[in-house]
């Protein structure tokens, strides 16, 4: 056994590891990895039989790798595991003070719990059904004045909304949004363009919902091509917004999208606009817990609840998120995760931060080696985000085989050729609709990760690969060939 393992050594020195390995790639992995595109990439990929626990295909399964959206199903996981299918977030109002002739001398609190669903596009909900309640909520308390104010406590998260590890390029886009204690919009505005003739700037028309309290730095240009490349840019908490690039001239009703800078205090002066509306008289101005904390005035008061209102349950969010990879939906239930981790009085955590050692805790307990988890938000925006095709490849098997959630967790993903993010993968092809998949992209990394269902067997598919060249349309139809490849003989060999 010594003289074989040293005659493979020195075969390897000699004729490189690669010629001796593929004998065991088989032949479509081969042909993937020969590709142009994928030469210099890193490539990791898994096959398991869930029911037998069986690894079917492998390669560099134990790679490091950025997962991108993918992490997404971890979160999703963990969070069915945790808090359980039927979780949901709660939003609730409440006052401090007394109610005397209508008149409420205090306070009231908009208390929220993380939940990124109010007022979102996302739900079929009519826009601001659920102000409407607590609206309501009000008036049969008897309140038609209060002598203070209208006051949001998002204190449930810390201030770090955006992740110190997310990249300059998104902070202020439609998907860098942050997560808060209080969210509204799913944390997004619609600004509308309108351009002229080619080489002139654009005019800011109006924005969705209105955001009287931004500025615009306007550096975009109008150009003669069918072009799309404007985005917005800026920090949380900013009110100072920068628009750049080229959007096509002669257009009246040009959309953008980006991020509420301050959702808490954004909410606040949106929701004290809408009670006055309803005939409800705030006289103090809207204000937030990090504001009144950073002047020193925030006060800890005996509150009495009017109101509690409920998001829709977990099964439903993680199926939002993974359909469509919403970054906030998923980093608003990571967060919610964390505060199950009680750090020690020596250590300084953020709310990112303590999500991520309950999720590596928890799968630790579980038996599956989460060392080679590097979790730093519950999105996958963080490009330190690093995870291996094992990892995940284990995780899927346990909430396959043992998890009580695990209906919800398979139907959380999208089907390919007909749902989400994967409604355009394998269309018309053996495997659509038989493949639940989430996907994970940004620039020169893409991945899939989740289960195919063939011949009668489910098999936990990891693929993920980084640093390839090419346009990712490219490679997103060269990973489709592959896994039609290597589904297409009756039993994967």
């Amino acid at each position: 056994m010594i003289h074989q393992r040293m005659i493979i050594w020195v075969a390897c020195l000699c004729f490189g590891t690669q010629t001796l390995f593929s004998q065991s790639v088989p032949a479509p992995l081969k042909r993937f990895l020969d590709k142009p595109m994928v030469r210099g990439a890193s490539v990791a990929l898994m096959v398991k039989e869930v029911n037998k626990g069986t690894v079917v295909y492998e390669y560099e399964s134990e790679r490091q790798l950025i997962p991108a959206s993918v992490m997404k199903t971890v979160t999703a996981a963990t969070a069915l595991e945790i808090l359980g299918e039927d979780f949901r977030f709660e939003t609730s109002v409440s006052y401090d003070g007394e109610i005397r002739d209508s008149i409420l001398r205090g306070n009231l609190y908009l208390c929220g719990s993380g939940d990124p669903t109010l007022n979102s596009s996302e739900l079929d909900t009519p826009k601001d059904s659920i102000l409407r309640l607590w609206s309501a909520a009000i008036r049969k308390a008897g309140i038609r004045e209060v002598t203070g104010a209208l006051i949001v406590d998002e204190s449930i998260f810390d201030t770090e909304g955006v992740s110190m590890k997310w990249m300059r390029e998104d902070l202020g886009s439609e998907y860098g949004q942050g997560s808060y204690g209080l969210n509204i919009f799913d944390n997004r505005f619609r600004l509308y363009l309108e351009s002229g003739v080619a080489g002139t700037t654009p005019t800011i028309k109006y924005c969705e919902p209105d955001m009287p309290s931004l500025t615009f730095h306007n550096y975009v240009k109008a150009v003669p091509a069918p072009a799309d490349s404007c985005f917005i840019t800026g920090f949380p908490f900013s009110d100072e917004r920068y628009l750049y690039g080229a959007i096509p001239a002669r257009r009246s009703h040009f959309k953008l999208t980006a991020d509420i800078p301050d959702p808490a205090l954004f909410a606040a002066r949106y929701v004290h606009a809408f009670f006055q509306r309803e005939g409800i008289r705030i006289q103090g101005a809207p204000s937030c817990h990090r504001i009144l904390s950073r002047m020193g005035q925030w006060k800890e008061t005996t509150r009495k609840t009017l109101i509690t209102t409920y998001s829709p349950p977990l099964k439903d969010l993680a199926r939002i998120f993974c359909f469509v990879s919403h970054n906030l939906y998923a980093d608003a239930v990571f967060k919610t995760l964390g505060l199950r981790y009680a750090p020690s009085s020596k250590e300084a955590i953020s709310s990112f931060g303590r999500g991520a050692q309950v999720v590596t805790q928890y799968w630790k307990q579980k038996g599956i080696d989460s060392s080679s988890l590097w979790m730093f938000d519950g999105s996958g925006l963080a490009i330190t985000n690093k995870v291996t095709a094992e990892f995940l490849c284990d995780v899927y098997t346990y909430m396959a085989l043992r998890s009580k959630a695990s209906e919800a967790f398979v139907h959380s993903l999208p089907r390919a050729g007909i749902d989400g993010t994967l409604r355009n993968m394998m269309k018309g092809s053996s495997l659509q609709g038989k493949a639940r998949l989430k996907s994970g992209s940004m620039s020169r990394v893409l991945c899939y990760g989740g289960y195919m269902d063939h011949n009668g067997k489910r098999y936990a598919v990891v693929i993920l690969v980084n640093n390839f060249t090419g346009k990712s349309r490219r490679m997103r139809a060269s990973i489709e060939e592959l896994l039609l490849s290597l589904f297409k003989k009756t039993t994967p060999v």
